[in-house]
Parts: structure tokens; C-alpha cells; sequence
């Protein structure tokens, strides 16, 4: 009988357990479990059902048109750099036949924004996308870093909303595209509903959830493909398809109130994962019950006058508000849209000129020329 030696246990093959097998092409080894629903699934089986997801809301809500020119809201930031690669490889795969353009808005954070902005433009190359880039500093005569030191940083949030959605509408008028595509997550849609709740702003929940955003005198449309989309499993698809994004986090985020919000709903998903889409769904259903009007009202509110907003910001109030709302407008100052006679970028933005400061004061004025050199060589470090 002759000698069998035995086989080589480093070199020998590890049987893969049944239980650690991919849920949907049962031959794989997981690697992911899904943040939504908890399956054990691929590398391959998870890129596969992401894109499908993305791509089955983008051809229920009838996001594109053929021929159409979209802008992608571009930070830099997870979200946006896996919307712009998503949306080129579904835009070849399935033949949307839309041309795709990366805006990208510089609200003037040093340290935070012009890294990110680094970034974008090396996506730009990667993905062989035409970047445009609008800057606070061109359309309102401040920085973000310039409004902290004069408004405060709790109120930064405040400021930066309002003329980060001013300008991304002027920089796609500029592009002549009428329609800007933003990298809202499912996370981001449920936060707001809650926000909204917190505040007691129902006049917004109707429209929190929805997925395409357009007032009636606007050209500019704004859509969420990833509505449905779990921000962890937008971070594993950035990981496992190596791509490159900023991840550090606005200096100023901490003091928003959206972080209530967001600490909050993550205790609630350890819990119960579904809740983020739980509560999507129940901010689609949410319905604002009819107000009763009497004839009086009915033909008050007809007759009556615009609301005014005055210099300082304050708003005239009238007896009936019923038609105090317009949609459509445009304000007085600069022509974006606004219900009100004046917007309410213009009133910030008056508030800001108030406080700004009229002369212009060196930090150092103790010594002057040659001396002063001196002085910030010797603060140096090496």
C-alpha cells in the first residue's frame, strides 16, 4: 500500500458555512449587512441592488427626460460623489439620455470647503463631467466664515440654507439648465419630517417627503433620487467602489438643530431599522384638513393686499392671511423668487450690511513695516 502524504493545511480550501452564504445569489460570502432590512448579502448582490433601487425610483417618479440637461448639487461630500457616479453609470446602462453637469457652490469655509472643492475637481476628471462653480463671495459680497464672525455661529445654519438654495437656482440659470438633482438621503427626507414636527411647521409636511420640488414661478425643478436611500448603505457604496469624497464635516454643523433630530432617529434605528423609511412613508400620507371659510373670509381674502415685509425684517400683519401667500413671486430687490415682496435672502443679507463693520483694523498696529515681519516670522513654526 503506498503513502498518501497528507494535503497542505494552509494551501487547503475553507468550507464556506450555509449561513454565510449571500441571501440572493446564495454562492457568494456575505460581506454586507444591510442597514434597511438586515440581509446578509455580497459585494456584487449589494452594488447591484443599490443601483436597481435608484434606478426603479427614477423610473417611477419620471425624474428625466430624454435630452434633458441636469445639474448635480456637488460638495464633495459622500452623497453627492455617489449621486454623480451613480447617475453617469445608470445615464449609459439604461440610456436616460441626459447630460449631466456638476455644480458646486463655495460658501467660503476655510479648511472645510475649499478641500472639498479639491475633491470635486478631481472628480470632475474622473468622471469626465463639465464643473461650474458659484461662490458666495460673487453673488452676495460674503463668506460664510465672514457671516459667523459677524452673526454668530448658532445662527449659521440659518444663513447658509437660505443662500445655498438662492444659489444653486442662479447657478443652474446660468448653465440654462432647469433642473438640479441633490443628494438628499433617506436619512436627510425622515429628519426633516421630524424637524417639522418639533417645530410644529405643518405647513410644510405635505411637501417634505416629496421627491420633486418646483414652484409654479420657478423654471428650476429639484429632485431626490436617493430618497430612498440609506445614508450607511451610500457609505458602503462609496467604500467598496473606492471612491474618492471629502468626509470631515462642516465646522458649523454641530450647532444645528437638525442634529436633535438625527440623534434621535438613530437611537430609534437600533431599535427598528425600518424607522427611516417608516417615516417617509408616513410624511407622504400626512394631509392637511381643509379650513373652514365663511363668506366673509372668502370675500375679504380676495380683496386683499400682499403681505409687506418691512426694511427691518418684521412683516405687517393683516386681520386675514388667508391670501397672504403667493406663489410665484418675485422679489423686489434682486428678482428671485419669493411670496413676499422682498426675500428672505435680502432681508438677511440687510441685517448682515447693518453690522459690517466700516473700517477695516489690523490685527497687529503696535508696529508697522519691517518690525511686523519680524514679528510674524518669529510666530512661525517648523
Amino acid at each position: 500500500m503506498s503513502f498518501v502524504p497528507p494535503s497542505d493545511p494552509v494551501n487547503r480550501a475553507k468550507k464556506i458555512k450555509v449561513s454565510q452564504l449571500c441571501e440572493i445569489c446564495h454562492c457568494r460570502k456575505a460581506l454586507i449587512r444591510r442597514p434597511k432590512n438586515l440581509q446578509r448579502i455580497c459585494k456584487l448582490c449589494f452594488f447591484h441592488v443599490f443601483e436597481t433601487e435608484i434606478h426603479n425610483t427614477i423610473v417611477c417618479a419620471n425624474l428625466f427626460q430624454k435630452g434633458e440637461k441636469v445639474a448635480v448639487g456637488a460638495s464633495g461630500g459622500k452623497d453627492s460623489t455617489v449621486l454623480a457616479y451613480v447617475l453617469k453609470l445608470l445615464n449609459d446602462r439604461y440610456n436616460y439620455g441626459i447630460h449631466i453637469v456638476l455644480l458646486s457652490i463655495d460658501e467660503g469655509i476655510v479648511g472645510y470647503r475649499d478641500d472639498s472643492l479639491a475633491t470635486v475637481k478631481r472628480n470632475q476628471v474622473q468622471y469626465d463631467l463639465p464643473l461650474e462653480i458659484v461662490s458666495y463671495r460673487d453673488l452676495y459680497d460674503w463668506t460664510m466664515d465672514e457671516i459667523v464672525a459677524c452673526a454668530g455661529v448658532r445662527s449659521s445654519c440659518t444663513y447658509c440654507g437660505v443662500f445655498r438654495r438662492q444659489a444653486l437656482d442662479r447657478g443652474a440659470a446660468k448653465l440654462g439648465i432647469s433642473h438640479v438633482v441633490t443628494g438628499h438621503n433617506a436619512d436627510d427626507m425622515a429628519e426633516t419630517v421630524l424637524m417639522n414636527i418639533f417645530r410644529g411647521d405643518v405647513a410644510r409636511l405635505e411637501k417634505s417627503t416629496a421627491i420633486i420640488t418646483q414652484s409654479s414661478g420657478s423654471p428650476i425643478k429639484r429632485s431626490k433620487p436617493f430618497k430612498y436611500s440609506y445614508q450607511k448603505e451610500i457609505v458602503l457604496y462609496a467604500h467598496y467602489k473606492k471612491l474618492d469624497y471629502f468626509s470631515t464635516e462642516c465646522s458649523y454643523a454641530p450647532e444645528a438643530f437638525r442634529g436633535t433630530a438625527r440623534e434621535l432617529m438613530k437611537n430609534l434605528e437600533l431599535i427598528r431599522p425600518s424607522c427611516i423609511i417608516d417615516i417617509i412613508h408616513s410624511g407622504e400620507n400626512l394631509i392637511l384638513k381643509p379650513k373652514k371659510s365663511s363668506k366673509n373670509e372668502l370675500r375679504s381674502a380676495s380683496e386683499q393686499q400682499p403681505v409687506e415685509v418691512r426694511s427691518d425684517g418684521s412683516v405687517k400683519l393683516q386681520r386675514n392671511t388667508t391670501a397672504g401667500f403667493i406663489d410665484g413671486g418675485k422679489c423686489e430687490r434682486c428678482g428671485y423668487l419669493s411670496s413676499n415682496r422682498i426675500c428672505k435672502a435680502c432681508i438677511l443679507l440687510e441685517g448682515l450690511e447693518k453690522n459690517r463693520a466700516k473700517v477695516s483694523l489690523e490685527k497687529d498696529t503696535s508696529v508697522a513695516g519691517a518690525a511686523r515681519l519680524t514679528r510674524a516670522l518669529e510666530r512661525l513654526s517648523f
